[in-house]
């Protein structure tokens, strides 16, 4: 689902990231709302905060909600960065390292409500790091699915979703009917994975705490493996034949 692009890459393959991924920024969502009451996987909100707190001359909280778009903007860009220096290398996966460095940041930040590890970080430091995390993760979605899937945030999606849905009422576009329907069905994957990490994160907050966290990074772990497995089977296959 990450080493495919261009025309190696299938609608399947789109399929299988958007419902992996969005699943953790669902997650991620519900966990920085109840742990911090800030929204961490999209700065949509934080921008109409920032402009009311400089109507309000409040400057100091103004700039807290500038550093948490910053802190997404960041994200997004090292990711890209990352992608960028590790394409032309060998060594490195393109997707490996931003996919590690958001799998760090889910770990440490959960590990941060661990009372024998006595971490303090404070409220406004959980949520720069997950907003760093999910502009990680929107970036490297972004790039490997070539714009076609978007994880953090579903207000896009549902204008796009809400657009192909009024094409299906028209006979002129029966001959994009197929193509339509296999456009809908990502995005309401992708709503469906996002509510059920929500749902599954809340759950896991309210007995864990930000340790629910350190699960979800161990889910990305296991996608990592499993793609790199697939992809082995499928050269393993292709050799024999």
């Amino acid at each position: 689902m990450f080493r495919h692009r261009g025309r190696n890459r299938t609608y399947f393959h789109n399929l299988k990231l958007a419902s992996a991924l969005s699943f953790v920024a669902g997650i991620v969502n519900i966990v920085g709302v109840l742990s911090v009451k800030i929204l961490t996987t999209n700065i949509t909100g934080h921008f109409a905060f920032f402009s009311e707190e400089i109507l309000l001359s409040h400057y100091s909280e103004a700039l807290t909600y500038l550093v948490f778009i910053m802190c997404f903007l960041g994200g997004a860009f090292c990711s890209s960065f990352m992608v960028e220096f590790s394409s032309g290398r060998s060594m490195f996966r393109p997707h490996l390292i931003p996919l590690i460095t958001e799998i760090l940041i889910l770990g440490f930040v959960g590990l941060s409500d661990d009372r024998l590890l006595k971490l303090s970080i404070s409220p406004y430091t959980i949520a720069g790091l997950l907003l760093f995390a999910m502009g990680v993760q929107n970036s490297l979605v972004t790039r490997v699915s070539q714009s076609v899937v978007r994880t953090t945030h579903l207000t896009g999606l549902f204008t796009d979703l809400g657009i192909e849905l009024s094409k299906l009422f028209f006979k002129e576009r029966e001959n994009e009917k197929k193509q339509l329907t296999k456009n809908i069905t990502l995005k309401l994957v992708i709503i469906a994975f996002f509510f059920s990490g929500c749902i599954i994160g809340g759950f896991g907050y309210s007995m864990i705490g930000l340790k629910t966290l350190m699960i979800t990074a161990g889910f990305l772990f296991c996608v990592i493996r499993y793609d790199k497995l697939l992809y082995r089977y499928y050269a393993l296959k292709r050799r024999l034949r």
